[in-house]
């Protein structure tokens, strides 16, 4: 079935083609020429079994202060519909819902390969979003582990640990024990469950989440630069900075937070526009 308006077609469809997928059709004006773009999207192609999924990965991975889920036609309970707002769209919005979500905030759009003529026909520019992947986690979760070893080796007393382990040396490759003791450490212990601990930040000062990171190309400095130039913040406010693969960690004084989550907001750094919250693990 062929429409250029086939969202008019709801009763229609839901009579005769109960839940039938809806792909779009590019919207067009009372002359049948392409209607104009209503303004700027993300976009994140995304099977319809993963939608539910996806929108946790996108909110993790934005963190925005005020959010709103549209599902079916509707923002979902507990959401933020106020001005500010990100908007996230697991369904497909018709062209004007698209109109009013973009009155919050900028949408990101869950969509099938099939629904992105529609999608171009409805924002731009249109930016795909990119989410991380099992492969980033696990970059990220190697990093902190490396990151805590060197801290050991650097500033901790390893003396009574090298004497314990100097017949395995004699034995076998360094390397090869440091390995098999990193394997013991991750075995659960009996009545134990696994957990993953999160570095505490330095006393007295808070962390601060940033949605740039290594795969944006962003390093240290660019982060202090942005925080002193477009935050206002001096650098004695300015801590520890951990750059990981999808995300920044900065440490920063806490009369400052504040004023370093309100200059961030939409700072470009690296070409990506950034955004800025409290770290939920502070």
């Amino acid at each position: 079935m062929l429409s250029w308006e086939p969202l008019q077609l709801g009763d229609f469809l839901e009579r005769h083609a109960h839940r039938a997928p809806l792909l779009g059709a590019p919207s067009r004006d009372a002359e049948g020429r392409p209607a104009r773009p209503v303004g700027p999207a993300r976009f994140v192609v995304v099977p319809p079994a993963r939608r539910a999924a996806a929108v946790r990965d996108v909110l993790d991975l934005l963190r925005p202060d005020r959010h709103i889920v549209w599902r079916c036609g509707t923002a979902l309970p507990g959401t933020s519909a106020e001005a500010g707002a990100t908007p996230v769209c697991a369904d497909l919005p018709s062209r004007d819902e698209f109109v009013e979500l973009s009155r919050f905030g900028e949408p990101v759009l869950l969509v099938s390969a099939g629904q992105l003529p529609y999608v171009r026909s409805l924002a731009a520019p249109l930016t795909p979003l990119r989410l991380p992947t099992a492969a980033d986690r696990a970059r990220d979760r190697s990093e902190a582990l490396h990151a805590q070893v060197a801290d050991v080796l650097e500033t901790g007393d390893v003396d009574a640990e090298l004497a314990l382990l100097d017949p395995l040396f004699a034995r076998y490759d360094p390397a090869t024990v440091a390995a098999a003791l990193l394997a013991l450490s991750r075995r659960p212990q009996p009545g134990v469950a696994p957990s993953a601990v999160a570095e505490p930040p330095t006393p007295g000062w808070t962390k601060v989440f940033i949605t740039v990171g290594k795969k944006d190309r962003a390093a240290a400095k660019d982060l202090v630069g942005a925080l002193i130039r477009e935050a206002g913040l001096v650098k004695e406010e300015i801590g520890k900075i951990e750059v990981r693969e999808t995300f920044a960690l900065v440490e920063v004084a806490p009369n400052a937070v504040d004023k370093a989550v309100r200059g961030m907001a939409g700072v470009t750094i690296r070409g990506r526009r950034v955004a800025a919250r409290r770290d939920r693990t502070s």
